[in-house]
């Protein structure tokens, strides 16, 4: 990449510098840090090209964010005010350079559920359909075809997975349909709800924002933050409340998105891990995908005892 043609694209100032190495990997995308006269800058490049028109929502959200005081990095959009640009061959696009640390789910649940407030606070109406990732089950037939073809292929995690089956198919029952919809990040998992070097949070990765149930983003939360222990939760529930947060966890169903996006996210690993070469990082990074669900389940038991704690809060 041109670093010097980054930094006149999108108005960075002069003296560009770009980092030897990328210096994070997620599932949006690869990035590098560029430095200039006019500061420090993450430029994102996407691991699957996309279109403006598609990105425009999910942009517009991130910045109404950071107007309204969420911990966010600022959108740098080009001089031609669009938000990604081709430099050579390779689409990016920028934001603004903020030191986090790495993903942990042990965050203070008090920072988590005040934040999480204020963005669906700010957050508007929004109009369907969700997207399957966020609001349909994997479902049973799916589920055993996957475990029948990761038995053949001797897959590491192949037994676990198929042990879980019967709780995987019974949780999707639970799964009701997306009412009451507004634009959501839709993807606060700890990778991207970060720890910051001046001792906060900032939320990262809004390219997925889009039509969602504010409880149904709200139960994800709880569970990534909270998982087996019930006076997380009711911390986090709490702060949520006292900065004006308006959902609620009251029901199972609220639970939807939760089972609906891990279901995806572990179908899709293990669909990588069957394609992979044998031995490659592709391969290594599936396992770990799916081994990070099976090592901290969602089973029925745990979503009911986070139920149970926030309903008698």
């Amino acid at each position: 990449m041109d670093a010097a043609e980054i930094a006149h694209r999108f108005g960075l100032g002069r003296s560009a510098r770009l980092s030897d190495q990328p210096v994070a990997r997620g599932k949006q995308g690869v990035v590098w840090r560029l430095d200039t006269s006019d500061g420090r800058w993450a430029v994102k490049v996407p691991l699957y090209p996309v279109q403006e028109n598609d990105i425009r929502a999910a942009a517009a959200f991130q910045e109404a964010a950071v107007r309204a005081g969420i911990p966010a990095p600022q959108l740098r959009r080009t001089v031609a005010g669009s938000v990604l640009a081709q430099v050579h061959g390779t689409q990016l696009r920028v934001y603004e350079w903020v030191d986090l640390g790495g993903p942990d789910p042990r965050l203070d649940p008090v920072m988590v559920g005040s934040v999480l407030a204020t963005i669906h606070v700010m957050s508007e109406s929004a109009h369907g359909p969700v997207a399957d990732w966020y609001s349909r089950p994997v479902g049973a037939a799916a589920w055993d075809g996957l475990v029948a073809d990761l038995r053949d292929a001797r897959a590491p995690f192949a037994r676990r997975l198929s042990d879980l089956r019967d709780e995987l198919v019974a949780l999707e029952s639970w799964v009701e349909p997306s009412a009451e919809l507004r634009t959501c990040h839709r993807d606060l998992w700890a990778d991207n709800v970060r720890p910051t070097a001046a001792g906060g949070v900032c939320v990262i990765d809004w390219e997925s924002s889009g039509p969602a149930n504010q409880s149904q983003e709200l139960a994800c939360v709880l569970f990534e933050f909270a998982r087996s222990a019930p006076h997380r939760a009711r911390a986090l529930m709490a702060a949520y409340h006292d900065a004006g947060g308006p959902a609620e966890v009251t029901r199972r169903g609220h639970f939807s998105m939760l089972i609906a996006q891990l279901g995806h996210i572990a179908e899709s690993a293990a669909a990588t891990w069957l394609h992979a070469d044998p031995g490659s990082a592709d391969r290594a990074e599936a396992a770990a995908g799916v081994e990070e669900m099976l090592a901290e389940p969602h089973t029925r038991r745990v979503l009911d005892e986070l139920l149970n704690a926030v309903h008698d809060a």
